[in-house]
């Protein structure tokens, strides 16, 4: 059996990929994009050597784009069999991909407008939203905990991962030759005091593990810390006016920020302002969270029960459109507006940064990782500077950053779900991770349980 990587390997953190080969089948666990600056994403492309119409299956981890953007591409090219996951990581990876494929014959048709010669092919889109629709008829929802076959010397089953709503580790068994082998992708895994969702569960065997290593130079700061430190950052712009621009990845950290505002009006520990949900992308994943709510945490349960939930329309107000959401830099606030993309790479947030970055009384919280290159790492690492559509925009807003919010296990948290793995001496294979990340977790590992772990490269290949 050989597993070949196309993504989240070498440093990287996007582009989760693997070819699974056996002598009978042809797989892939999650096709995602790679996402940052433009050199990082040229390297959207077909994984090279994945002939579309020879792969039987897709499995998907979770419905991030940086685990599922590709899947698309896939069908473009040729893929027609079943697409396995999870019901609500079907869902919401529409959503996702859907705002994908408009993003991209946007950036097509503007590349054309601007840059097209007579005799220069035209600039194409990766794949459109007809291509994302199809995917709903190549679908199979599985649930957590069943084996499920995949193809004659294949079965899988998914357990919680903790990081999104529907997110889930991988566990493929294969029977080869005689011999029953079991590979376990984590997938992300998500931090065990995360709100809204359950706590990751564990696998107790496996021959071969590929495991994140986002954070595994690093613990979070304490929850209920980096909490108090929002709190704080919401009372003061609550008692001295002015804006809070949150970066916000739709799926997920949009919700958990949603749950801590209607957790503090609640508790009237704080006087209620206008928080608006500026994406309809992030609009559309609420809807999922609401169909879905017995998927979620105790926590949740009780705060329903109290009231906060359905949140307030008076003071949770959802823009939808262009206008809308243009409208809200004449709002002087207090306000907390809530726009994406969360890395600040595109979508709304960017108007809202250059109109409110130079003001001192602007707070900035960025509450997700930053990849290198984009303009949220540029904010994370305090640039005086920023450019923005073309034009330099000087930072004089104050700039928060809140790991603590992070959907992404902590180093301590990583080392837990392994050890559940260590007692079997699996193969490690450390992906999902920039280098020092990476690095670290892999002395630890070594260090901790006498394992040590693989750091592979783009392309290469691990044989069990």
């Amino acid at each position: 059996m050989k597993i070949k990587l196309f993504g989240a390997a070498g440093g990287e953190v996007t582009g989760s990929c693997y070819l699974v080969q056996t002598l009978k089948s042809s797989i892939i666990i999650d096709a995602g994009m790679f996402q940052g600056n433009k050199e990082t994403e040229a390297k959207n492309q077909l994984p090279e050597g994945a002939t579309p119409d020879k792969i039987q299956a897709i499995l998907l981890t979770h419905g991030h784009l940086d685990h599922t953007g590709r899947v698309p591409l896939l069908v473009k090219h040729g893929f027609n069999g079943p697409i396995y996951t999870t019901i609500q990581t079907l869902e919401l990876s529409q959503i996702i991909l859907q705002d994908s494929a408009r993003i991209q014959v946007s950036d097509a048709m503007r590349e054309n407008r601007k840059h097209w010669e007579p005799g220069k092919p035209l600039a194409e889109p990766l794949y459109n939203t007809e291509h994302v629709e199809f995917m709903k008829e190549l679908a199979h929802p599985v649930p957590f905990g069943e084996h499920i076959q995949i193809t004659e010397d294949i079965t899988a089953r998914w357990i919680e991962a903790g990081h999104m709503l529907g997110s889930g580790s991988i566990e493929l068994t294969v029977e080869e030759e005689g011999k029953k082998k079991v590979i376990a992708f984590s997938g992300d895994l998500g931090p065990l005091t995360l709100p809204l969702l359950s706590p990751f569960e564990h696998f107790n065997y496996a021959d071969l593990v590929f495991m994140e290593s986002t954070y595994g130079d690093r613990d979070h700061k304490s929850y209920e810390n980096t909490v108090a430190e929002f709190e704080r950052i919401v009372i003061e712009v609550s008692e001295r006016g002015g804006k809070i621009l949150i970066p916000t990845f739709a799926i997920g950290r949009a919700q958990q920020i949603i749950y801590h505002m209607a957790e503090l009006f609640n508790s009237g520990r704080i006087k209620p302002f206008p928080v608006y949900l500026d994406s309809p992308m992030a609009l559309k994943a609420s809807e999922v969270y609401q169909n879905h709510q017995d998927l979620l945490d105790e926590e949740f349960q009780i705060l329903k029960q109290k009231g906060a939930f359905p949140v307030d329309p008076t003071y949770f107000i959802p823009s939808p459109t262009g206008a809308t959401s243009k409208a809200l830099n004449e709002i002087n606030g207090p306000c907390m507006i809530l726009a994406g993309a969360g890395m600040c790479n595109g979508g709304r947030i960017l108007h809202h940064l250059i109109h409110n970055l130079g003001n001192p009384n602007t707070h900035v919280i960025i509450v997700g990782f930053q990849s290198q290159g984009s303009l949220g790492r540029r904010l994370v690492e305090k640039a005086e500077v920023v450019r923005i559509y073309g034009e330099d925009v000087r930072v004089k807003a104050k700039i928060h950053t809140l790991n603590g919010f992070s959907a992404h296990a902590g180093q301590s948290e990583l080392l837990e779900w392994f050890s559940y793995l260590a007692p079997s001496k699996p193969k490690v294979v450390l992906v999902h991770g920039e280098v020092m990340p990476r690095g670290i977790l892999a002395d630890l590992i070594e260090s901790k349980f006498k394992i040590k772990p693989i750091l592979p490269e783009i392309g290469d290949i691990i044989e069990l």
